[in-house]
């Protein structure tokens, strides 16, 4: 009895010593339910092991800080690791990884204000002794957490989120950033008053502070979800112009059959009727030539290539190669939905591999490149294989992809960057493979996406 006696008294009394330890369960928890509240509102899509990682890495940080780190320092090294764990671990862009902090960072505020002062009225103590008795910590963290839980609840039943895309504009995201930013101090300010001077402060003046911050918030997401789908509009757009320069193009080169079509029969049978096989053949030849422009045309469809990113740079690098007398041919039979990369990635790789095919190529006297994009079941990977024509036949396939190196021989600063950028790309994807071949007549890159 007087065991019991005893342990009531320490977690009835201000220690501490047991509060500090007590945290380390609270840290846990509030991790687990901070990372679901945000791969939920965000729309991050995740695994289960990244969660673990996650959670054990910031858990582990959050109580060496508490135990080794002084006030506030302790709180500065957590501001700073939440989102670097999250960019590293759910290899999201920057935005998403500052609002994966601020978002759940709001919801524990504006609970914990809420709570606090409630709390702190109904049990008649002030805010401190909260936060320094043991018993009144663990009753005031286990509301907090349960609510914060209902919340994800509710955000994960009714499907409610931000639906971000993964790149804006440099201006906009300044902007944003500078707005979340200064969000995030007003909150950690209003925060610190009401801890600290709760006990001051009329009730009905923490309660307007509160629901101001609920406003700010609220406008916030909404003003963020609006600058989003005006993003996505303005790209979908730009797709939009590049498609009817292709079908502009498309359209006149089916005119042209059409109204070529009986001169094309009149040389065909001219050729049959005097028995000249060998001329068919090259007639044969040049108008296969005319009729792979048009497929190819056919395929720069937005239904088919069904990514706006790719679909707008492979667009716009087959006008680049038109442009140059370049005969750019395309095979494409894969849903790009489903692939396991980042598209800003992937869109690099592309975009420097193609614009290295484009320059190969038109220094040739056949100018031709073959782009071919499938899918591989038997070895579950995604194959781009970008073929071109080329003079240099003493490249090095090793050496190009070192800083600096370069097969041109102009003495432009900016060469050999492309691929040696390409490789850093590579290393911190585990499923990308490229491998780059040569044989006599085209040069090869083939970039693997392993699922």
């Amino acid at each position: 009895m007087e065991f019991l006696q005893t342990i009531w008294n320490a977690i009835t009394t201000e220690n501490m010593v047991i509060v500090k330890f007590m945290s380390i369960p609270l840290i846990v928890i509030e991790a687990i339910i901070t990372t679901l509240l945000f791969t939920t509102i965000l729309n991050i899509s995740s695994s289960k092991k990244q969660k673990i990682i996650y959670i054990s890495c910031f858990s582990f940080i959050a109580i060496i800080s508490i135990f080794f780190v002084p006030i506030p320092f302790n709180t500065y090294l957590n501001v700073i690791a939440c989102p670097i764990l999250v960019y590293i671990i759910f290899k999201t862009n920057i935005l998403k990884a500052l609002l994966a902090e601020i978002i759940p960072y709001i919801i524990f505020v504006l609970l914990g204000s809420i709570f606090v002062n409630l709390y702190a009225n109904l049990a008649k103590v002030p805010t401190y002794i909260i936060n320094n008795i043991p018993i009144y910590r663990l009753i005031f963290s286990a509301l907090l957490y349960i609510c914060a839980y209902l919340i994800y609840l509710i955000f994960k039943k009714f499907n409610i989120n931000i639906k971000l895309i993964n790149k804006f504009k440099k201006g906009n995201s300044r902007i944003l950033l500078l707005n979340f930013f200064i969000g995030i101090l007003a909150i950690g300010i209003q925060s610190y008053i009401i801890a600290f001077y709760n006990d001051y402060l009329p009730f009905y003046i923490t309660i307007s502070s509160v629901i101001v911050l609920f406003v700010y918030f609220i406008i916030s997401m909404f003003s963020l979800a609006r600058t989003s789908k005006l993003e996505t509009t303005t790209a979908d757009l730009e797709e939009e112009k590049l498609y009817n320069k292709t079908l502009t193009v498309l359209y006149e080169k089916i005119r042209g059959f059409k109204h070529d079509f009986n001169n094309i029969v009149q040389s065909i049978g001219g050729y049959i009727a005097t028995d000249n096989m060998q001329g068919l053949k090259e007639y044969y030849s040049d108008l296969m030539s005319d009729c792979q422009i048009v497929n190819n045309l056919a395929v720069l469809n937005p239904e088919l290539i069904n990514n706006p990113a790719i679909y707008s740079l492979i667009t716009s690098k087959y006008h680049k190669a038109e442009n140059l007398g370049i005969k750019m041919n395309f095979d494409v039979f894969l849903n790009f939905k489903n692939m396991k990369v980042k598209i800003y990635d992937l869109t690099r790789i592309l975009g420097i591999l193609l614009d290295n095919a484009i320059e190969a190529a038109s220094k040739c006297t056949k100018k031709e490149i073959f782009v071919t994009i499938r899918k591989d079941n038997k070895a579950n990977r995604h194959v781009f294989i970008i073929e071109n024509t080329y003079i240099n036949k003493d490249v090095d396939t090793e050496r190009i992809f070192e800083k600096g190196y370069t097969s041109k021989t102009d003495d432009n600063k900016n060469h050999g960057i492309g691929l040696w950028e390409v490789r850093k790309i590579l290393s911190n994807n585990n499923n990308l493979n490229l491998f780059t071949t040569k044989d006599d007549n085209l040069f090869t890159q083939q970039l693997e996406i392993y699922f």
